[in-house]
């Protein structure tokens, strides 16, 4: 056996299932152990998808990602997936072939490539320790949910190993430092008395949250706080009468008005970034904040707050319960407190929803009002769904008017903001849950950046929707840049229903109500190939959801 196999048999061993990537001579003596361990291996069309998909598989899936890659070009192919995954927590482990000698056209500095995008460098050194590297690599990704690039040079990695060095190490390889269940040890007291005072408490989650439900809903019912996401764990509170969707960019006009009257927001594995707070717009003048994460030096890092707790989400909820429940007693039923009142109840049911709120359909001309198309896709897709977005312009569409059945049925790559993630992150969504129709939204531009992974998707035999939301344009750029040239951010019309047939999809191509016939007829059919529907949206729009404002712009 050589290190390179070590490495992977030692990942499978470790519990690695599924391994994402593009095959070079630097690293194909590795994907082919994992292979040969039990993992599958999803080849994609480029390595940056390759990154995507890993990501958003192990945002699903609750796993690592694992993403095999050559050396030089093979990983600076994946270098914004790595940033995205990386800027967003994801545990995620890079395995890439390493070219030391300075001679070689392929070698860079890995190590430095890893640091300046948030990565942890590590590297086989020699047959000895392979085994133990990588269960390092795994441990941390997992411990630390850190993005590791794992070098394998190429001259460690074709050496013989030692016959011990196939047994996998236990893990955890080391212990990480115990975490105090609520830090300060007076937080949850602290906490608790801020909550027993408030009239109008409000919960955000985020991502760090989605394991919590439970632990959150029964300390909002003790409280009577209102329950809101970030836009990453949307879905959470699905079923909720007090659920109030998204907070920030993607709110809802009684949404956003329900937030910004809290007297105290409690962020719950939630950064409160500028997406989350509108920039700030959606914090009351007399709101106090408090922030609760896993991750201490997480906590005021976007704004300053009046509380920061470091702890398990699940853990400080409990605790903070127990600290206003009588000692020895048990969850109750929930009462109306708070901010609950039984016409505000009736509020939520009724206007939380985007699609409630009076809209002008713009629909002409041979192009479709994105409002109107996706309230009706949201009405024709099957409620089992789950949702992947790219960003750009269109992006609020998706969010805001196709909704989701729980924190499971939405994946939303936006920690760096990148265009040409979305059908990438799609696929990588779908293998984690093959129970759920996975749907990508994306636009016109990032659809043909990715489009190189339609290929995968016919291959993978995924039935998946793909939505392209076409206004033949960088919509952002065009709405921001009012008289400029826009030649720049332009582009002539493409077919892409016909470019879709090409890579072995259905397709349609939609400018009005009456073309999503074919989406109906394609869901009723054996679903034995991807459908894209190619979507000619109107683009004299402004996307309100960029505003600052919690109130304005109206979308009528």
């Amino acid at each position: 056996m050589i290190v390179a196999e070590v490495v992977g048999r030692t990942l499978a061993a470790l519990g690695v299932d599924m391994v994402f990537g593009v095959v070079g001579g630097g690293n194909f003596r590795v994907t082919s152990a994992l292979v040969n361990g039990g993992a599958r291996f999803i080849a994609a069309r480029h390595e940056g998808g390759a990154a995507t998909m890993a990501d958003a598989y192990a945002r699903v899936s609750g796993k690592v990602g694992v993403v095999s890659v050559h050396q030089g070009p093979g990983l600076t192919n994946v270098l914004t997936g790595l940033t995205e995954a990386a800027k967003s927590g994801t545990p995620l482990v890079v395995l890439a072939g390493e070219a030391t000698d300075p001679r070689s056209g392929r070698h860079i500095d890995q190590d430095a490539l890893a640091a300046a995008v948030g990565a942890v460098p590590m590297r086989v050194e020699d047959a000895g320790s392979a085994a133990g590297t990588a269960a390092e690599a795994y441990a941390t990704a997992t411990r630390d949910r850190r993005v590791v690039l794992l070098n394998l040079p190429l001259e460690v990695q074709h050496a013989d190993a030692p016959p011990a060095a196939g047994e996998p190490p236990a893990l955890p390889v080391r212990d990480a430092a115990p975490l105090a269940r609520v830090w300060p040890d007076s937080g949850a007291e602290a906490l608790a008395w801020m909550l027993m005072r408030s009239g109008k408490p409000v919960f955000v989650a985020g991502r760090g949250a989605r394991h919590a439900r439970r632990e959150l809903e029964e300390l909002a019912d003790l409280v009577g706080a209102l329950l809101a996401t970030s836009t990453a764990a949307k879905g959470l509170f699905r079923g909720s009468p007090w659920d109030l969707d998204v907070s920030g960019a993607f709110s809802s006009p009684l949404t956003a008005r329900l937030i910004r009257g809290a007297d105290i927001m409690v962020a719950w594995g939630c950064s409160l970034n500028p997406w989350t707070t509108r920039h700030g717009a959606l914090i009351g003048p007399g709101t106090e904040v408090v922030q609760v994460d896993l991750d201490p030096e997480s906590i005021a890092t976007h704004r300053r707050v009046s509380l920061g707790l470091a702890g398990d989400i699940s853990d400080v909820a409990a605790a903070v319960a127990g600290a206003l429940r009588p000692a020895g007693s048990h969850p109750s039923n929930p009462v109306l407190r708070g901010y609950r009142t039984r016409a505000l109840a009736d509020r939520i049911a009724a206007e939380r929803a985007w699609r409630s709120v009076p809209y002008e359909d713009e629909s002409g001309d041979g192009r479709i009002d994105p409002r109107t198309l996706t309230i009706a896709l949201d009405d024709l897709l099957p409620g089992e769904r789950i949702v992947a977005t790219d960003s750009g312009n269109f992006m609020g569409y998706p969010v805001m008017f196709l909704d989701v059945p729980d924190e499971g049925g939405f994946c939303f790559t936006q920690g760096f903001e990148s265009i040409g993630l979305g059908l990438a992150t799609a696929v990588g969504a779908a293998l984690a849950r093959p129970d759920r129709l996975p749907v990508a939204a994306i636009g016109d531009g990032g659809a043909l950046m990715g489009i190189a992974e339609l290929e995968t998707v016919v291959r993978l035999g995924l039935p998946m929707v793909i939505v392209v939301y076409d206004d033949e344009t960088y919509g952002a750029e065009a709405h921001r840049l009012p008289g400029h040239r826009l030649e720049t951010v332009t582009s002539p019309p493409a077919d892409l229903a016909s470019i879709a047939r090409g890579y072995g999809c259905a397709a349609v191509t939609v400018t009005a109500l009456r073309d999503l016939d074919a989406v109906a007829t394609w869901l009723n059919g054996p679903r034995d190939r991807p459908l894209l529907v190619h979507a000619k949206i109107t683009r004299d729009h402004h996307p309100w959801w960029l505003e600052g404002s919690p109130e304005r712009p109206r979308p009528a």
